[in-house]
């Protein structure tokens, strides 16, 4: 193996090793020891990877969800991404719901939030290469932060509480506004300065 591969292993043993352990207990009370001890490492192997075990939980949250959904084909994916985004919270929501009890609200926002404003960020990039437009780079931000605001917001009240909406309505109506706004909202947005449309 790798040494990049034999990192992953590393992180992926600690990673599997907190969720067993928080099933059990509340996060402020699992270890650093416990979790090195259940898999075999020291300690100085766990700080080369993760700064804290609140690392390693925000490692876990993002390698297994947001991550990978970077990996679909924006806008064409995006429905896609939301689907497994939903599936993995619902997989998972043991965990979720832990860390929820740990962290609070805004800190489970701030596990979601930076990897959903990249992603806003790859849709913004796609639609205006459709409408051949570049938009101003402060007004760029602010949607990126507008958007995922209300989808980490959302996503935590889906956690919370099953019930206020289906699974496929989120997804519909999280898509649909997303796509039908963002042309709109590209389209008669500020262009960026200095810079003519795309050719």
């Amino acid at each position: 193996m790798t040494q990049e591969e034999i990192s992953m292993h590393t992180k992926k043993a600690l990673s599997s090793a907190f969720k067993n352990a928080i099933i059990q207990k509340p996060l402020s009370k699992i270890t650093i020891s416990e979790l090195c001890k259940s898999c075999g490492l020291n300690r100085k192997t766990f700080y080369y990877h993760f700064e804290d075990v609140y690392a390693l939980m925000r490692w876990t949250l993002e390698q297994e969800a947001i991550d990978i959904v970077k990996n679909f084909d924006l806008p064409g994916d995006h429905k896609k991404a939301l689907h497994f985004i939903i599936d993995y919270v619902d997989a998972n929501k043991h965990l979720a719901n832990c860390v929820y009890d740990a962290v609070g609200r805004e800190g489970m926002k701030r596990f979601f939030f930076s990897d959903l404003e990249q992603t806003v960020n790859l849709l913004i990039e796609s639609v205006e290469k459709e409408l051949h437009k570049t938009i101003d780079v402060r007004y760029r931000q602010f949607l990126c932060n507008f958007y995922a605001n209300a989808f980490s917001g959302l996503l935590i009240d889906w956690l919370v509480d099953r019930s206020i909406r289906s699974r496929e309505d989120m997804i519909n109506d999280i898509t649909f506004t997303m796509e039908e706004s963002l042309k709109s909202i590209v389209a008669h947005a500020p262009a960026s300065k200095g810079s003519d449309k795309h050719t």
